[in-house]
């Protein structure tokens, strides 16, 4: 890849899509920077050989591909301060609820721009990440920035008015998992097994799980019946949760995820 990528805010997401690029030799170090109103953020990055800069100009005029790495409510802010200086560049937004819309009123109608929503496994370079192509920006120029997620992880296209809505599938969802692992360890504690074993057992069963999805060609109530026998244990667990309304607190989680994302859109 020869395209220069700069990313305006230092955190978490912006140190995985780095480690993607530079885990997969995308990019060199050289072609990346990022900026950050705290500069403290940057040593992590400086330790990949990746230029932390003074100023958002120095980023913007620097890179090809901007991402916009902050949280929705710093938007306005920060796309003022690029105006200026983003005529032609890719701007690639990774924030909850931001609109291709939102942007162009900022930046003009000609901006450049894939929404994006990756989710933070991308740190270990298995993210899963939902991309939407906004016009004028074209077909080549949309490849580069997908090959950006996938060096980190999954990639699937996405129809803007679906961005929004799989923030709760996808983005958030991970959340999820953990809680639900934090509970299976607290009560396996509870019946006497250590913490330590028990968080071995549950992540080995979740990753298990997730290949049983990817890889069995099977449906979720196929791989439920697979686990269950009439009057068995896995029956007895499954009927506890339902009575418990499981389904509908994850559906009812979503549905409140994916309000608040529109919120912030606004």
């Amino acid at each position: 890849m020869t395209e220069h990528i700069g990313f305006v805010g230092a955190g978490n997401m912006a140190s995985a899509i780095v480690n993607g690029l530079l885990g997969r030799n995308v990019c060199p170090a050289a072609q990346i920077a990022v900026y950050d109103h705290h500069h403290a953020h940057y040593g992590r990055f400086e330790d990949q050989g990746v230029h932390g800069v003074e100023t958002v100009q120095q980023l913007v005029e620097f890179a090809d591909i901007i991402f916009l790495s902050v949280k929705p409510q710093n938007y306005d802010e920060v796309l003022q301060n690029i105006k200026p200086f983003a005529d032609g560049k890719i701007i690639v937004s990774i924030a909850a609820g931001i609109s291709s819309a939102f942007i162009k009123k900022r930046l003009g109608e000609s901006a450049k721009i894939v929404l994006a929503m990756p989710n933070t496994p991308l740190l270990l370079g298995e993210g899963a990440t939902a991309l939407c192509q906004c016009a004028p920006l074209t077909d080549a120029e949309y490849a580069i920035v997908k090959a950006i997620f996938a060096a980190g992880g999954v990639v699937q296209d996405l129809p803007e008015e679906q961005m929004t809505a799989v923030i709760s599938v996808s983005g958030s969802s991970p959340a999820y998992v953990y809680l639900f692992a934090k509970a299976v360890i607290e009560e396996a504690v509870e019946q006497g097994i250590e913490a330590a074993v028990a968080k071995a057992l549950i992540c080995q069963t979740l990753i298990g799980s997730a290949k049983m999805l990817t890889d069995s060609g099977k449906e979720p109530e196929e791989l439920i019946q697979m686990v269950s026998s009439k009057g068995g244990t896995t029956i007895a667990a499954l009927n506890a949760l339902y009575a418990h309304g499981f389904e509908q607190a994850i559906q009812d989680g979503m549905r409140h995820c994916t309000k608040r994302a529109e919120e912030l859109g606004k």
